[in-house]
């Protein structure tokens, strides 16, 4: 069975729900959770692996940047070596976590991988969990798992009447 590289569509319910959530989230709400949830969820599958290190330093960049203490123009060389680590990792399920990290990472410039992250979740969970062998409805089943929760971790720090919500035109 051809791997790939994400899981989910922008017609599955959780995924729905979590675009219009995201509209109404400001791009710092949506940076701060999607690096922490990724970091939670998805660095740990990494391992020690030189791919956790990189995908670590961009973690620490933007987290730097969100409180003041790194410039934006030091953050993006960082943020750019995570995508090359994800990009050459070899095995898919460290691939998908280094993707999620990264493109969660990418939120900070980028509000619309607040929804791009998921998908690469979603492929890391259903790989990590039911392995890459897997048959593909067993896989689906869950990544919508992980994107139900996904879409609850950011219910839950979701800010009422944001006051400067993202605009995303949503190209997908």
């Amino acid at each position: 069975m051809k791997l790939r590289k994400m899981m989910g569509s922008v017609e599955d319910i959780p995924v729905v729900r979590l675009m219009a959530l995201i509209e109404t989230q400001s791009k710092l709400t949506l940076t701060h959770w999607a690096v922490e949830y990724t970091t939670d969820r998805y660095l740990p599958m990494l391992g020690q692996c030189r791919t956790a290190k990189r995908s670590a330093a961009a973690v620490e960049a933007v987290r730097s940047h969100l409180r003041g203490e790194l410039p934006l123009k030091e953050v993006r060389p960082l943020l750019s070596d995570a995508r090359k680590a994800a990009q050459e990792e070899q095995d898919p399920i460290r691939q998908a976590a280094a993707r999620a990290l990264s493109t969660a990472c990418g939120t900070l410039t980028t509000p619309s991988n607040a929804l791009g992250f998921a998908f690469y979740g979603a492929a890391a969970y259903a790989y990590h969990n039911a392995g890459t062998e897997a048959t593909r409805e067993l896989q689906d089943d869950l990544a919508r798992e992980e994107l139900e929760r996904i879409l609850g971790s950011l219910q839950a720090v979701a800010v009422q009447n944001e006051t400067n919500p993202v605009r995303i035109s949503w190209n997908c």
